[in-house]
């Protein structure tokens, strides 16, 4: 690396930050069974805890997303989760409604064709907006498992009726800092239609919910062919890109550690988010959070991986040439643009990793240096204590 990439690639880790998901420390994983780990998660204090260690090693993950149904018990106080976050050196982050667990939703929730339940969907979420607001939480993400698995079985502009309606009126309840997102996904647990199955569908009803509504991308809510990066090209010139989920997918929707399957992907949504900030003189207000549940893969440090890989990447975007591209670019001289890219790509830029982690006192190897502190060791011991005396069995044993 020369002195100005060096300077460019430290200046963007300075800004990245990204947010880590409380259910990625629990026992959670696919819909036909879990392989359960000794050091899971078992409360909100505990995946607190784990959030506030990658924290503590990585420097760039100072809030955590939450689920409103699993993480917060009825007529608990916010604000007192908001303290046990600080506690463990961290914030509450977004706010997820949980629309897809009741066995109301069955037919929907936003979507559903009974006025009663789509009322009591958007309930819902106006409580979680008022989660969010008392423990100063900016986003709102909303998922949705609505859709049909069979054609005939209910009116598809009826349902895109419902959507509107629903968002109009929840938009209404937002505070005057946050932001409602809208993520889409084409297929699962509906596979006929998916009432938000794609970024258009997610922009056209978050432009109707109201201002301050954006869309979420989900890196592995695509199918394997679609060009993630120029989606979330057009998001950003529409200024209508308001976060993302970052995992990575083999196929869709596969929860796997960012980067393991393509991390030149990554690459290129983090370079046309650069790109867009040299052009427009600014850098897009964009929430960078992780959605993964891991079945194999220790849970702590598949949070590592992801973490690591997401600064490595958006370093390496930040170094691409971009006078040099545009110049190629006016030319039309496609080799010369693409080795631009690829040059900023495979450059080692562990040298101003390495100098930010210095610089912020923070371990030169996250993962090692988590290896090293005993903290799984220390929290598989407790935890299986306390779920011996809580009576919980899951699966027999654990991992």
């Amino acid at each position: 690396m020369n002195s100005a990439q060096l300077r460019r690639a430290r200046a963007a880790l300075a800004s990245f930050a990204i947010e880590t998901p409380s259910w990625g420390f629990a026992d959670t994983g696919t819909r036909f069974g879990k392989f359960f780990q000794a050091a899971a998660a078992i409360d909100l204090g505990d995946k607190l805890a784990d959030a506030g260690h990658v924290h503590a090693l990585t420097g760039c993950c100072p809030t955590v997303a939450v689920h409103v149904l699993w993480d917060f018990k009825p007529g608990e106080d916010p604000k007192a989760v908001a303290r046990l976050a600080r506690k463990n050196g961290v914030k509450i982050g977004s706010i997820n409604p949980n629309l897809f667990q009741d066995q109301c939703y069955k037919w929907g929730s936003f979507g559903h064709n009974d006025p009663a339940i789509r009322e009591r969907a958007v309930q819902h979420c106006v409580d979680s907006i008022a989660i969010g607001q008392a423990v100063n939480s900016e986003y709102v993400s909303l998922w949705f498992a609505d859709g049909m698995n069979y054609p005939g079985q209910g009116s598809i502009r009826g349902r895109k009726h419902s959507f509107e309606e629903s968002l109009r009126a929840l938009h209404k309840k937002l505070g005057p800092k946050q932001t409602m997102l809208v993520e889409y996904k084409p297929f699962e647990p509906a596979f006929y239609a998916t009432d938000i199955a794609d970024w258009g569908m997610a922009l056209l009803l978050a432009k109707k919910a109201g201002p301050r509504a954006k869309v979420l991308v989900d890196t592995g809510h695509h199918y394997s062919a679609q060009n993630i990066e120029q989606i979330v090209a057009w998001l950003l010139d529409e200024d209508m890109l308001g976060g993302f989920h970052f995992n990575d997918r083999r196929y869709a929707d596969d929860d796997l550690t960012l980067g393991s399957i393509d991390p030149y992907q990554v690459f290129r949504i983090f370079h046309e988010i650069h790109f867009f900030a040299a052009d427009r003189g600014r850098a897009p207000k964009i929430a960078y959070m992780i959605d993964q549940s891991h079945n194999e893969k220790p849970k702590i440090e598949a949070t590592i991986q992801t973490v690591v890989m997401a600064q490595e990447l958006f370093a390496k975007a930040a170094i691409v040439d971009h006078d040099a591209l545009r110049r190629a670019q006016a030319k039309n001289n496609v080799v010369d643009a693409e080795l631009i890219l690829k040059k900023a790509f495979f450059t080692d830029v562990s040298p101003a990793i390495a100098a930010w982690r210095r610089a912020n006192q923070l371990p030169a190897d996250p993962l090692a240096e988590h290896r090293r502190t005993g903290y799984a060791r220390a929290a598989a011991a407790d935890r299986r204590a306390r779920r011996k005396a809580l009576g919980i069995v899951q699966g027999g044993s654990y991992a």
